[in-house]
């Protein structure tokens, strides 16, 4: 199963430069170097999420789980960076 309603999605800016790429963020652990590592950084935060976005479209749902906050999908699969580097990643 593909993830639904991907046409309504947002991939948003603040997420990824104040969350995933943003190594002082207290709940970070780790997410910034990881990205950073594959070249993406916070001045091309557009490139992530081109990746993101290319993974929730062409791979299916790993799982499905049950939150106080909703249904929560779970993706696993590579991204790849504008540079070549891929990685396995798991998208929630």
């Amino acid at each position: 199963m593909k993830l639904p309603n991907l046409d309504k999605t947002v991939i948003d800016r603040e997420k990824i430069v104040e969350y995933l790429l943003n190594a002082v963020h207290p709940d970070n652990g780790g997410k910034s170097a990881f990205f950073e590592s594959l070249g993406f950084n916070r001045d091309n935060w557009h490139a992530l999420a081109t990746s993101l976005r290319q993974l929730a479209e062409t791979t299916e749902i790993t799982k499905i789980m049950e939150s106080t906050h909703g249904v929560k999908y779970i993706i696993d699969g590579y991204i790849e960076s504008s540079n070549g580097k891929k990685a396995m990643v798991r998208m929630i």
